[in-house]
C-alpha cells in the first residue's frame, strides 16, 4: 500500500506527525496479509485502506489518551450520553453499528470494512 495514495484517498490522515508513514506502511502490510485479494477483487485496495484507517484512528485515540496521562489501549464502548449542567445529549450507537461487529464497530472505517467484507464473503446470491 502506497502511503501517499492512502493519504490522497483519506485526507483526514494527512498529518504525518500524528499518522507517520511507518504506521501506514505497517498497517497496510497487515491488511494485505489478512484480506484475501482473490475475494475482494477490484475492491481490495479500498478494503486495505479502510483497514489502515480503522487502525490509525484507534492508534490516534490511544496516543491522545496516553498524552493525557491515561492508559492507552483501554477498552471502551461508544459514549451514549453526556450531561453538562442542564444540557444533555445521547446517541443511539446501535443505529450505526453492525450486529456482532465487535472491534470493527469502534470506528466508522471498521464498520464500513466489515460491511463490505460481509458482502464480499457472502458470494453470489440466487433468488
Amino acid at each position: 500500500m502506497d502511503a501517499a495514495k492512502f493519504r490522497q484517498d483519506f485526507p483526514e490522515f494527512a498529518d504525518t506527525t500524528v499518522y507517520p508513514d511507518s504506521q501506514v506502511t505497517f498497517f497496510g502490510a497487515l491488511a494485505e496479509s489478512l484480506l484475501p485479494e482473490c475475494r475482494w477483487g477490484t475492491l481490495w485496495p479500498f478494503g486495505v485502506e479502510l483497514f489502515i484507517a480503522h487502525q490509525l484512528a484507534l492508534a490516534g485515540k490511544n496516543s491522545k489518551t496516553s498524552e493525557a496521562g491515561g492508559t492507552p489501549g483501554a477498552v471502551t464502548g461508544p459514549m451514549t450520553a453526556k450531561s453538562v449542567d442542564k444540557v444533555s445529549a445521547s446517541y443511539d450507537a446501535g443505529a450505526v453499528t453492525l450486529e456482532d461487529g465487535g472491534f470493527w464497530n469502534s470506528t466508522t472505517y471498521g464498520t464500513q470494512l466489515l460491511f463490505y467484507a460481509r458482502m464480499i464473503g457472502a458470494g453470489g446470491v440466487q433468488l
